[in-house]
């Protein structure tokens, strides 16, 4: 794979564009400095306005205000090229007091790491069952608590690959800020996508112990967990 370019667009009523550029120069630190070395996967970020042209060969990554803007302009599945694409709510984490720059990185994250979102960790239990884990990068860990500042943005923290491998040993690290100490161990706020074979359930969510389980709940349009419920050749390109 040759250089990943990343178009990072403002289409949202509520973040500036000078805003969204500071936010992104900040994103694109972390990933080479922070991610990259560990993930083995880099990228090239760009700033676009709403409406502006962006090149051919380029990912998206799209400021929104909400899951129904997602909806209205067209931001489906993938890119009109079929490439993958990454969709953050802004206004809707400004109205439940998230920091909108944690779920921009979180999303950068996760599409890196996991770009058509059919990436998944197989944990047996028995001879015949076991449980498939979402290979998302930032959802163990996803809480704005614990997150941490590059130039006074705040981005996400993020798992390493040992958290999704079933060893333990001195020194190992299984998350940058090292708040988690075993793999699969997921910290108050976090939670992860699973799917139990020969249960019937499709996929659910594994919370940390005494959370609210909210999973059942229809999930968002355009998220990165409504498109994993979706089958690829249902997936619609943007206009």
């Amino acid at each position: 794979m040759g250089t990943i370019k990343i178009a990072f667009i403002n289409a949202s009523t509520v973040v500036s564009d000078n805003d969204a550029k500071a936010v992104m120069s900040a994103l694109q630190k972390q990933v080479s400095n922070d991610f990259a070395p560990v993930w083995g996967v880099d990228a090239i970020l760009q700033f676009f306005k709403q409406g502006q042209a962006t090149p051919t060969g380029y990912w998206w990554l799209t400021i929104l205000d909400n899951s129904d803007q997602a909806g209205a302009l067209g931001y489906h599945d993938i890119t009109s090229e079929g490439l993958p694409l990454g969709k953050i709510f802004a206004k809707s984490d400004l109205q439940y007091g998230s920091a909108w720059s944690v779920t921009a990185s979180h999303e950068l994250l996760e599409m890196l790491g996991d770009p058509d979102i059919n990436l998944t960790v197989f944990r047996q239990n028995t001879n015949d069952s076991g449980i498939l884990y979402a290979y998302e990068v930032c959802d163990a860990c996803e809480a704005d608590e614990f997150a941490y500042k590059i130039d006074n943005v705040l981005v996400s923290d993020f798992v390493y690959p040992s958290w999704f491998e079933d060893i333990i040993y001195d020194g190992i690290q299984y998350d940058h800020l090292k708040k988690i100490d075993k793999p699969f161990l997921l910290l108050e706020g976090g939670y992860i996508s699973i799917y139990k074979i020969n249960s019937g359930e499709g996929w659910t969510q594994l919370n940390p112990p005494g959370a609210r389980l909210e999973y059942k709940m229809r999930a968002k349009v355009g998220t990165r967990r409504e498109r994993r419920r979706t089958p690829k050749h249902q997936w619609l390109r943007s206009r």
